[in-house]
């Protein structure tokens, strides 16, 4: 599987300025995060888990831009509605290929809340039997709830895993902006199992559980390994992971995050290696 050039072209230069800043910045100083211990600061934890949600929100974006034109074509099921009017979706097909183009102009909020500004474009072929399908997903000029994201993912379906649900491969680089000037770093591989909703045409009752890992850099570029221990539930009606835990791990610390017994609510158990155990409030900043 391939990994989107422009997405680590940009990371590659992002990460360069990131450490000449942190370098200015941390001149006077000593220590950095690792040595004094707070490798595993919570508030890193908890910017890590939000880009977790920023990609996996963009990612089923993608999707739903894909299906829609697999429903168009009739070639898969209905559209579940996700995109809004507020959206420009433009299509250029050849007899090869197929380019969508999803303009959320200066603001436009989405069914499930987020407000997103900027272009989003899916590139894959033109081949609706295929019993496997690619795409590729990049951005422009793009803001999730005020955050500016830039990147860009490939991901691999399948119709059928042998489980009888659809599938995804998903190879993602993202790098992010918050607010406040904070920046971050991200890309890795997932696995979404499709395996409740799928071709009801509404979007509000898609499951995901999700697998896999991905690498993390925080803003003062400290790099954390994540890796799913147990499968992320994603329900599209909830903003929060409702089930499944992650482990986050920096040189020799590691900690976990239960995101709780399927209730949608903003909350998680953190654990640290010692075995304290810490309940922490989830980030998500839904509006610009």
């Amino acid at each position: 599987m391939k990994t989107p050039q422009i997405s680590l072209r940009r990371l590659a230069l992002l990460g360069v300025a990131a450490f000449a800043l942190v370098s200015c910045e941390k001149e006077a100083e000593t220590t950095d995060l690792a040595e004094t211990g707070e490798s595993l600061d919570t508030a890193v934890l908890l910017q890590a888990d939000e880009s977790e949600w920023i990609s996996e929100e963009l990612v089923n974006l993608g999707e739903e831009v894909y299906e829609d034109e697999m429903s168009a074509s009739g070639k898969g099921p209905a559209f579940a509605g996700l995109i809004p009017d507020c959206a420009t979706v433009t299509t250029v097909r050849t007899e090869t290929t197929v380019t969508r183009t999803v303009d959320f102009g200066e603001g436009c909020e989405m069914p499930n809340g987020n407000v997103l500004t900027g272009i989003l474009t899916l590139e894959f072929a033109r081949n609706p039997e295929a019993a496997s399908r690619t795409f590729e997903l990049s951005l422009a000029d793009f803001t999730f709830n005020g955050i500016a994201v830039e990147g860009g993912a490939h991901v691999l379906r399948v119709l059928d895993n042998g489980q009888g649900n659809p599938q995804s491969e998903v190879q993602s680089g993202f790098a992010a902006t918050w607010p406040d000037g904070q920046t971050a770093t991200w890309n890795g591989n997932r696995t979404r199992e499709w395996v409740e909703g799928f071709g009801s045409g509404f979007w509000g009752d898609n499951v995901f559980l999700i697998t896999g890992s991905q690498s993390f850099t925080g803003p003062l570029g400290n790099t954390f390994s994540r890796t799913v221990l147990e499968p992320l539930r994603r329900e599209a009606s909830c903003r929060f992971l409702v089930s499944g835990v992650l482990e986050i791990q920096r040189n020799e610390a590691t900690a976990s995050l239960d995101f709780g017994d399927g209730s949608c609510d903003a909350f998680g158990e953190l654990t640290r290696a010692d075995g304290t155990v810490e309940t922490v409030q989830l980030r998500r900043r839904m509006r610009p």
